[in-house]
């Protein structure tokens, strides 16, 4: 997106929101060590403080998911601390008569109710034509319509990022979209384990379920999701899990703990989608979460792991880790087609060089250079800078 809160643009209200941050963080941090006692009332002050960050990580990582549909706890914290820095800093001075401890209290208090109005009003006008608005501790979700006619469609919003869209007309619904089309790396996975026959696939991402569509009669799917609101969604707004013909189960849990707790699956495709933000979570793409993969893996099985990102090359990151393994590792770029609601995307697929050069997979295929002295990433250490 371009454009941020009030119709500003993005740079605008991202460096306006940064320093009306710092500037509060900055004020709130300076009024509280002015405020710290003598000595023998510091066990009291440590203590409050402890009880104020306690209070804070409850009211925004339990209270505020249960309570609110959007973001707002931000806007509510810089309109509250409005009120309470300008109370704190007269009522330090004897001298201040009450008329004006009265008028910094009233002036505040406009400021914060003028700070809370104008952040409400945006978030309820970006949540507005919703069909869907839910939120709990990992995030919040909501299911937006587009497009019109035969090309009507729903996305599945986190936060701002897409995590799955779907045609909702009879004809296109079960056409795979968005970063799983076909010609994409994961769709090229499947086709090429499809040749050998039924498919036992392993998703670690369900979005909304897009790769169900792949699912024929005898093959087998098991998705691999942390957030039950997703799953909810998954099988309430869309449609891809209650059309395949393939038999599937979610598990949910984090992936990675889930599947180390398993015994081995025999996966013919593994699939690693699980984006937080816009990037892998880390411990995804460590050398001990690939013993994880393919532990599970059949031993002619392709690990699919999509990189797409904006700000980290990921695909020598799993080279780098593939090639600890024994096995090759090789990008697949695919261009986007807006008519098809297709992104452009970058898969890297893992697997034994044979498994490589089937035909299906030989084709497209890009090598992925990774730099000498490159550490692959362990579950010890990491280096987004590498």
């Amino acid at each position: 997106p371009t454009m941020g809160v009030s119709g500003l643009p993005l740079r605008t209200a991202t460096a306006l929101n940064l320093a009306a941050f710092f500037a509060a963080c900055m004020v709130c941090h300076g009024e509280l060590a002015r405020l710290q006692p003598a000595a023998s009332h510091l066990t009291g002050y440590y203590l409050m403080l402890a009880v104020g960050g306690a209070a804070g990580g409850l009211l925004v990582g339990i209270v505020a998911p249960l309570a609110f549909d959007s973001d707002y706890e931000y806007s509510v914290a810089l309109a509250l601390t409005a009120v309470v820095v300008p109370a704190v800093v007269i009522g330090r001075h004897a001298f201040a008569r009450p008329w004006r401890r009265w008028l910094a209290w009233g002036l505040a208090g406009v400021v914060a109710a003028g700070v809370i109005g104008v952040r409400i009003h945006d978030h309820r006008k970006e949540l507005k034509g919703s069909l869907v608005t839910v939120r709990n501790f990992y995030g919040n979700l909501r299911v937006r319509p587009g497009g019109e006619g035969a090309d009507a469609f729903r996305t599945l919003m986190h936060g701002r990022i897409i995590h799955g869209r779907q045609f909702t007309g009879p004809r296109r619904q079960d056409e795979a979209t968005t970063y799983y089309s076909p010609g994409s790396g994961a769709g090229r996975a499947i086709a090429a384990a499809r040749d050998r026959g039924p498919l036992h696939l392993g998703v670690v991402g369900l979005g909304v379920g897009t790769l169900a569509s792949y699912g024929r009669t005898g093959d087998e799917l098991r998705f691999y999701d942390i957030d039950p609101l997703v799953v909810e969604v998954a099988t309430t707004s869309f449609t891809f899990l209650a059309r395949t013909r393939a038999r599937w189960e979610v598990v949910l849990g984090d992936a990675r703990l889930s599947m180390e707790r398993e015994p081995p699956r025999g996966f013919d495709v593994l699939l690693v989608d699980a984006f937080s933000g816009d990037a892998i979570p880390i411990h995804l793409l460590t050398r001990e979460a690939f013993a994880i993969y393919l532990r599970h893996l059949k031993p002619d099985g392709i690990l699919a792991i999509h990189v797409s990102n904006r700000f980290l090359a990921l695909a020598p990151v799993v080279a780098a880790a593939a090639a600890e393994t024994g096995l090759e590792a090789r990008a697949f770029e695919n261009p986007g087609d807006d008519d098809a609601l297709v992104f452009s995307s970058t898969w890297v697929l893992v697997a034994k060089p044979a498994v490589l050069a089937r035909p299906r997979l030989a084709d497209g295929a890009l090598p992925i250079e990774v730099r000498p002295g490159f550490r692959p990433w362990a579950d010890d250490y990491s280096s987004i800078f590498a």
